[in-house]
């Protein structure tokens, strides 16, 4: 039995995990979620909320700089797209990634 989560109600599951909290800021949450949506929809599979496996997977950047402090060899957007997925957050500098 699988359940349809809206945005609300994803932001309210993964509230649960105090130990996570500030793992995400609230926009990228709701990125992510925006992202899975898309997947799904480019798939036509579901997906099983496991949001420890997305903390494991995924890490937001407060901004390409912070990255790039991290990453020596990335100097464009275009680079850290050519290494790994990138989530973009709206009206904002955050970035997601899948680790890499």
């Amino acid at each position: 039995m699988k359940k349809t989560l809206s945005c609300d109600d994803f932001l309210y599951e993964v509230s649960k995990y105090e130990n996570r909290r500030g793992q995400f800021s609230r926009e990228g949450l709701k990125a992510l979620f925006d992202y899975i949506v898309m997947i799904e929809e480019d798939t036509g599979e579901e997906t099983e909320l496991d949001f420890i496996a997305l903390c494991c997977d995924f890490t937001e950047y407060k901004n390409l700089k912070e990255i790039q402090e991290n990453c020596n060899d990335i100097e464009t957007l275009e680079d850290l797209e050519d290494r790994t997925q990138v989530i973009e957050i709206e009206d904002t500098d955050r970035i997601i990634i899948r680790d890499f």
